[in-house]
């Protein structure tokens, strides 16, 4: 449809063919090379392995850096689900490497919306062309996820450029040698303006000046201060930036002063979706590999077997690995789902006829967002957890690729909004600001799903859980929102990273029950694109998800219901 209208499913699965061979081939194959030889800083100079370098040299060749944008822009113009699905190819192969292109193909998305032509034609096109990679400069040592708090100002110069000047910490992607030139989009506040967060304002401040043909020219005011060595994500280069260090680097104001936070969104809440898919990714890689090693590891015998002398039996037989293997395919398959469910409606927005239906969708992502962010990242991370234990002491060992894994993922719980951060976000803005209206939007449509899974005799039970778990969560919501008007906001959103854990649960049940309806069709028709024992696969993993993770709801819920403030109320001697 619409811009998209010369792809089909040929074409897609073309390109996911092509992004699975190059992702294997030069991504997957470097992963333990990159994760142990980190950047380094030498003289003023970040180097990283050679390895990164041949890497996105094939990213950037193959076009993937401009996927989604538009052919006038040198882009593929591919549907925002197509990419992700194969942003995902290369982030369960090597995650640390892919790091560098999606911050960039994030920056370039940002000028599309609030770029002069100018900027786009100078900075945007070539971070398309993969010519220069680009940054999100946000926190500082001092004020972390507290923006309002920033120090770095932007003082105005008599020809229209701003000087920077200031501290920023954790910056991805903050120096290298992979690009021509590294373009940082900085929040600062200009001298004057309002305080806090109404008064940040967003920058391009480029690490080499651009002469008049838009090349690289002199080297801007902007150093690094120091590399921070990290648990996980080692091949990403992480930063301390000072900007300034001799009066001031050259920077140029992006939209209105003051509206810089609301850009920066634009830029965050794409980063989000795609933390959470990464996630769901790394979850998925965990599971595979260690599907593969329960197939062809043997220990132990089957109860039943009292014969000492018998053969062991792959492990894969044994009850307890098979639940560890449904338990990751659960979380990571339903995390997937709800990725892709959202990416699909950043292309229903491009696609919608009117301004009010892109607003209505628009809002929509909007409220499960924060849940596309953390759910995945925190489940994700429990799947990566049960990959290790599936491999017992050798899943603790650098021999296996699952303990990177699980240590490359322990950030997405942190990055572009803490779990904390999020449940906030979600609870007290997303759900409380309308009353609750959007929420009751989203468990109408989980009841859609419901009525049409009710006629199956197959997903009849599951469907029936999903409309009592929504009826829930909607009464929990007004319960929190009637805690909050006759007590206080504080003790109304003290769980609201709990509310937030309760509704993705209750989403991610109504993502298994949608692709319980997708099987059931296929199995119907006969479908053999994937198997029988494909399908079959699925439904027992929605078994599961049903059965053993959505009756937790009902814990949650009554904690949530009672306005529990135990920890709120734990005076900071008591700890």
């Amino acid at each position: 449809r619409g811009r998209f209208a010369d792809h089909d499913g040929d074409s897609v699965r073309a390109i996911l063919e092509t992004a699975t061979k190059l992702a294997e081939d030069k991504f997957a194959s470097t992963a333990q090379i990159v994760d142990a030889n980190e950047p380094t800083l030498e003289s003023g100079r970040v180097r990283v392995p050679d390895e990164v370098n041949i890497a996105r040299d094939a990213y950037r060749e193959a076009g993937f850096v401009g996927a989604a944008f538009d052919y006038d822009d040198g882009g593929l113009q591919l549907p925002v689900m197509a990419v992700q699905a194969v942003q995902a190819l290369f982030t369960a192969a090597n995650t640390s490497t892919c790091g560098y292109a999606f911050l960039t193909i994030a920056a370039a998305h940002m000028y599309t919306q609030y770029g002069t032509d100018e900027q786009k034609e100078r900075f945007m096109r070539p971070l398309i062309d993969g010519r220069f990679f680009g940054t999100m400069v946000l926190s500082e040592p001092q004020a972390g996820s507290s923006l309002g708090d920033i120090r770095t100002r932007a003082e105005p110069q008599e020809d229209g450029t701003y000087k920077i000047i200031g501290n920023k910490m954790w910056i991805s992607g903050a120096d290298h040698e992979l690009s021509e030139n590294i373009v940082h989009h900085v929040l600062a506040k200009i001298p004057g303006g309002p305080p806090g967060v109404k008064g940040i304002s967003l920058f391009i401040v480029p690490k080499y000046i651009l002469d008049t043909d838009g090349n690289p020219g002199k080297r801007n005011d902007v150093h690094v201060a120091s590399l921070n060595h990290k648990m996980g994500y080692r091949g990403t280069v992480n930063a301390a930036l000072n900007f300034g260090e001799n009066g001031g680097a050259t920077g140029y104001l992006i939209g209105e002063p003051h509206k810089g936070l609301s850009y920066m969104f634009h830029m965050m809440n794409e980063a989000r979706i795609g933390v959470g898919m990464g996630a769901a990714a790394l979850a998925l890689a965990g599971y595979e590999y260690s599907l593969g090693y329960a197939r062809d590891r043997t220990q132990g015998r089957p109860l039943a077997d009292k014969n000492p002398e018998s053969q062991p039996v792959p492990i894969i037989e044994h009850a307890d690995v098979k639940r560890m293997l449904v338990q990751q395919r659960a979380y990571g398959e339903g995390a997937m789902a709800l990725c892709l469910y959202c990416a699909k409606l950043v292309d229903e927005m491009e696609l919608a006829p009117s301004k009010e239906e892109r607003k209505a969708i628009e809002s929509f992502l909007d409220l499960i967002t924060p849940i596309a962010k953390t759910w995945p990242s925190e489940y994700g991370l429990a799947a990566n957890h049960l990959a290790i234990q599936v491999l017992g002491g050798y899943g603790y060992t650098r021999d296996y690729p699952v303990e990177r894994i699980y240590r490359d993922n322990r950030l997405n719980p942190i990055h572009e909004g803490t779990t904390g951060i999020q449940g906030l976000d979600f609870l007290g803005r997303k759900v409380m600001r309308d009353g609750g209206d959007m929420l009751g939007h989203l468990t109408a449509q989980m009841g859609e799903t419901a009525k049409a899974a009710s006629t199956d005799e197959r997903l009849s039970e599951h469907a029936a859980a999903l409309t009592d778990a929504a009826t829930l969560l909607t009464r929990t919501a007004k319960a929190l929102m009637g805690g909050a008007q006759r007590n206080s906001p504080e003790a109304a959103l003290a769980n609201a990273p709990t509310f937030l854990e309760m509704a993705g649960h209750t989403i991610i049940a109504w993502m298994w029950l949608r692709q319980g309806l997708v099987c059931q069709e296929a199995l119907a028709k006969g479908d053999g694109r994937f198997g029988a024992s494909f399908y079959a696969g699925k439904l027992k993993t929605m078994d599961f998800f049903f059965r053993y993770e959505l009756p937790k709801i009902h814990h949650w819920s009554a904690l949530l219901e009672r306005i529990d403030t135990t920890c709120h109320d734990m005076s900071t001697d008591e700890f």
